[in-house]
């Protein structure tokens, strides 16, 4: 059974097809015998040969003869079925040629048939007939249109919808009622619908062409190969599908068939060796040329030879990339211009994008499944494994389509938490700890779903084609024993990784110190942690080598210096200096909000030997700002010191008289030995030159 052709690079064929009835010619009447006389056989003959089966003789025979099968001559059988394919293609082009000279008479005397039988019922011809109903729809639709530009919705997509396919809805539904209410003669009534159908499918798809141009979808270029290619499919279809039950020969309507497949044909190739740069200025190849018409050639042939399942194998590999990707630009703009968003990772917008890709693929793999004509019951007559394979290989596509966006889904959300909020600074410390310690555990959460997502459906998909996974199961707990066994301190380090998450030791974006390692907490996986040194290096730390652990970042951090003034210094000023600093610190608007309790004077903490030392603090939250914090301090303590002349004390040596004369003597001791010995190096280099 033959299929009606369909374009190569262009998504025309799917969308028509999947809306218009398949087009195929009509098989020849079988010529084999009925069961009944399949089954018949003369009685006599059948008495005597289980007579002769009683025999012993032919009874020991038959047991010492080998096995039927044993010894086939394979290349006999192979040579007579190819003998057999090449008679048959012989006969079917010698019946399709024979068949050309009489096109047009046939299609000739089908006219004139309908054109009798209108006449005979009192009707006008069917062309009449069809534009009537047409100039009435379009009136109608006319109508309508005039309010359908003159609406406006939030979204623009919708808009543009609504101006296209709104008067396409009107015109299809009086035509529709004009077609049920009147009570037409066969051979007219099979006319105007099936050209009625032709024109409603054309119009529909070329809506959806114009929908793509406006979203960027599809390039003029394309639009124009496209209406081509649109309009001679629907001619066609149109007047295969009214042959049939014109009284049309079955050779005549291939022909057509095949002569319309050329010309859809004529119009791809042309479309391929004409067709303009690339978005980035990239002429086509030749290269690219000849195999995309090679392609072409070697799809129409799988039609051709009715190799359903593979020509629309090769037909969704070119087509499905592109429909999935229009679907997305189409989805995209409607989400722009009705909610203003651009982010394509929220929940909303995955199950949009993510919904109309899963619509698309289900529904060509509805009409891949429609088009090899799937009957299960055949299928599990003749062959069980392959329907199991073919019920397994819908049902996985469809496991996976659910798993991706169940993933996708849970994927934006927790992005979405994980994602600090633009008013991080001002809400509640109870609040901020709660979320801090969601963005700590829900990339946890978020690797085991997708290890959970991947071994459910793996295992699903395994059980649909027909795997037996219990044993599978089995197998991996004890695997999984044995690993245990064997990656004890990889255990360890899952274990006490769970435990520090328990315990709340830790979360992202938090500082904490563990022996010698000590950094930003970035990020963690199920055995190992991550930290980002203050220089930049990295430390990944497995969690059973953490040991105690000193978090720095928990609800509020003090700092303290000292610094050393002279003996002289009067600490009360001091005092007050650090006072009028702390005020100004608590009313910066950059650090004063991570301040909890302002810088102050602790007061006197030793007395040293050059200086007094002076003790100050302040309590910050732990964001990690507390050191811009002390180093404003200490300049605005230094200009505070600069402008009220207090200085910072300064080591000072002081030596005695004695000890100054002694010194004195000595330096005077090795000045002169120093000008000894350079007057002698002096001689010695004089005598040796002369």
């Amino acid at each position: 059974m033959q299929k009606f052709p369909a374009s190569i690079f262009s998504f025309i064929v799917l969308l028509f097809l999947l809306t218009l009835a398949p087009l195929a010619t009509a098989q020849t009447p079988s010529t084999a015998a009925s069961p009944a006389q399949q089954n018949a056989a003369p009685p006599e003959k059948i008495n005597e040969l289980i007579k002769l089966l009683d025999d012993p003789e032919i009874r020991s025979w038959l047991q010492s003869r080998p096995a039927a099968g044993a010894n086939p001559d394979v290349s006999r059988e192979a040579a007579l079925e190819v003998e057999n394919l090449e008679a048959q293609a012989r006969s079917r082009f010698q019946a399709l040629r024979a068949a050309v000279p009489r096109i047009p008479t046939e299609i000739a005397t089908a006219a004139a048939r309908v054109r009798q039988q209108a006449s005979e019922s009192g009707f006008a011809p069917a062309l009449v007939l069809l534009l009537g109903i047409i100039c009435v729809g379009a009136a109608i639709e006319w109508l309508f249109r005039r309010t359908a530009y003159r609406a406006k919705f939030q979204s623009a997509v919708l808009t543009r919808v609504y101006v296209e396919f709104g008067p396409l809805i009107v015109f299809t539904v009086i035509s529709a009622l004009i077609f049920l209410a009147i009570d037409w003669p066969p051979l007219v009534r099979v006319v105007v619908l099936y050209a009625l159908l032709a024109v409603i499918g054309y119009r529909l798809f070329m809506g959806l062409c114009r929908l793509a141009i406006d979203t960027g979808g599809m390039s003029r270029f394309q639009y124009v190969r496209i209406r081509n290619f649109a309009a001679v499919f629907t001619f066609g279809f149109a007047l295969w599908a009214m042959c049939r039950p014109l009284g049309v020969s079955p050779d005549v309507r291939a022909d057509i068939v095949y002569i319309v497949s050329l010309v859809l044909f004529a119009i791809v190739l042309e479309a391929i060796w004409r067709r303009p740069v690339d978005g980035k200025g990239n002429p086509p190849t030749r290269t690219a040329n000849i195999l995309a018409s090679l392609y072409l050639v070697l799809l129409w042939l799988l039609w051709c030879i009715n190799f359903t399942g593979l020509f629309w194998i090769g037909i969704y590999a070119v087509i499905l990339p592109r429909m999935l990707s229009g679907a997305d630009r189409v989805t995209r703009a409607f989400a722009l211009t009705r909610w203003n968003e651009e982010n394509t990772n929220t929940p909303r917008m995955v199950l949009l994008v993510r919904g109309v890709r899963a619509i698309v693929i289900l529904l060509a793999l509805a009409w891949l499944g429609f088009t090899w004509h799937y009957n299960p019951n055949a299928i599990a007559r003749d062959n069980p494994w392959l329907l199991t394979f073919v019920y397994g290989a819908f049902k996985s596509v469809i496991i996976l389509l659910i798993a991706d966006l169940a993933w996708q889904l849970a994927k934006a959300y927790i992005d979405g938490r994980l994602t600090p909020a633009e008013n991080e600074l001002s809400i509640p410390p109870e609040e901020a700890a709660r979320r801090a310690r969601l963005r700590t555990l829900l990339p946890i959460f978020r690797n085991a779903l997708a290890a959970v997502l991947i071994c459910v459906a793996a295992m699903t998909i395994l059980a649909e084609m027909g795997v037996q996974i219990g044993p599978l199961i089995a197998g991996a707990g004890i695997f999984g024993v044995a690993i245990g066994f064997g990656s004890q301190t990889l255990v360890k380090d899952i274990v006490s990784g769970v435990f520090y998450l328990m315990d709340d030791a830790f979360r992202v974006g938090e500082w904490i110190e563990s022996g010698s390692y000590n950094g930003v907490v970035e990020s963690f996986s199920l055995r190992s942690i991550r930290l980002r040194h203050h220089r930049g290096s990295v430390f990944t730390v497995p969690f059973g080598e953490l040991g105690a652990i000193r978090n720095g970042s928990r609800d509020w951090t003090v700092d303290k210096f000292r610094i050393r003034v002279p003996f002289k210094t009067d600490i009360s000023k001091v005092g007050k200096l650090a006072k009028e600093i702390g005020k100004r610190l608590q009313e910066d608007p950059e650090l004063g909000p991570h301040i909890i309790k302002t810088l102050k004077m602790k007061g006197v903490e030793q007395i040293g030997e050059f200086g007094i030392e002076i003790s100050f603090g302040f309590t910050a939250r732990p964001t990690g700002e507390q050191t811009a914090i002390r180093r404003r301090a200490y300049t605005m303590i230094t200009q505070a010191f600069a402008e009220n002349d207090i200085s910072f004390a300064q080591p000072t040596f002081q030596v005695g008289g004695e000890e100054k004369e002694a010194a004195a003597a000595a330096l005077y001791k090795r000045q002169a030995d120093a000008a000894a010995q350079a007057a002698a190096a002096a001689e010695g280099g004089g005598g040796s030159t002369s």
